[in-house]
């Protein structure tokens, strides 16, 4: 079957620094990433269209994922970054859709789990840019810490015209092998119907070194029968994957956390609805 991934990064140490790749642990990560080195590995795996998701909050750094859809067939969408508190947004929004590649961007997102104040999402001048991203059209990826949960459904109350796409699962505590109260949280936003989730950086939340499938499970499980496969979606988040498993693998490994009447949903057609790929 095709596959579509969901999630999955580059970048360009010459053109820009990763500031988050000074982290322990991240060494191998600090060279450049491009849609070149991705293509081989996902066509090997049986992955023909992606999604290309921003690193950083830099205004510039979306025009050039931007340009790479418009060059790289295989790059079927962009999510990408602009400053939500800001008035002009969706000012900003048409821009970026008038570029080179602009009809290729999908989503916004905003390094949510950066922020110190756990209810950032619903502050008034982000709920106010969060309407813009919906009035236009776009979906809106939380990249967030667990304890930012309550915070996410309470925003996709707020915006029930709004797409909110979980990423990485919500980032529950895989290596600590702890559901509680990530699970019950990841419920309560799932019972929303305007949301969805990636089933993507597990492998990396586990212990990068010593996972196992069964690591892995249960946090996959809660997700599929809380967000069901029509809204659920796979994400490979490469290349963070590879400080725990090759593309293949994880691909592998995910389909096997997958039911067989499940896959051709979660491995293709949740994306390519949701983005409108």
């Amino acid at each position: 079957m095709t596959v579509v991934d969901a999630h999955h990064h580059v970048w360009d140490l010459s053109v820009r620094g990763q500031d988050w790749l000074a982290a322990p642990g991240l060494a191998p990560l600090r060279r450049n990433f491009t849609v070149d080195d991705l293509i081989p590995e996902a066509r090997a795996a049986g992955v023909a269209r992606t999604v290309l998701v921003q690193t950083v909050t830099v205004a510039e750094e979306t025009p050039e994922l931007l340009a790479l859809a418009d060059r790289y067939e295989t790059v079927a969408g962009v999510v990408g970054w602009t400053d939500l508190t800001r008035p002009g947004v969706a000012d900003e929004l048409a821009r970026l859709r008038e570029l080179p590649g602009g009809h290729h961007l999908r989503g916004i997102r905003h390094q949510v789990q950066g922020e110190s104040d756990p209810e950032w999402l619903l502050r008034p001048d982000v709920h106010r840019g969060l309407a813009a991203v919906a009035d236009a059209g776009l979906v809106h990826d939380l990249v967030v810490l667990p304890r930012q949960l309550p915070a996410c459904a309470r925003a996709a109350a707020a915006h029930p015209g709004l797409t909110f796409v979980l990423d990485h699962l919500g980032k529950p505590p895989v290596a600590a092998g702890v559901l509680e109260p990530w699970a019950r949280d990841v419920r309560a936003l799932a019972a929303l119907p305007n949301t969805v989730c990636k089933l993507s950086g597990m492998l990396t939340e586990a212990d990068p070194a010593a996972w196992t499938p069964d690591d892995l499970r249960p946090y996959a499980d809660v997700v599929l029968d809380a967000f069901g496969p029509r809204r659920t979606m796979f994400g490979s988040d490469w290349p963070v994957c590879t400080l725990a498993a090759s593309y293949g693998d994880v691909l592998a490994v995910t389909r096997d956390l997958i039911g067989a009447a499940d896959r051709d949903q979660v491995l293709a057609a949740t994306a390519t609805r949701v983005y409108g790929l």
